[in-house]
């Protein structure tokens, strides 16, 4: 059977998120009104969405159901 490899990340998933989301607002913001732009900025609100996801799911106040 084969092992997995595992590797711990350099830079966390919130940063990793936040990074993506600035570079695509860069990008946005160089492309004239219309349905890409509108696509790069929602993929934006997404990644800044997963962030506040990954942070309250990592919370210490989060309980488990009991």
């Amino acid at each position: 059977m084969l092992a997995r490899r595992h590797f711990k990340r350099a830079v966390s998933l919130k940063d990793r998120l936040a990074s993506f989301a600035q570079d695509v607002r860069k990008k946005a913001d160089l492309l004239p009104a219309g349905r890409q732009r509108e696509d790069m900025l929602k993929m934006a609100r997404q990644a800044d969405t997963a962030a506040h996801l990954e942070d309250w799911a990592n919370s210490p106040g989060l309980q488990s159901p009991k």
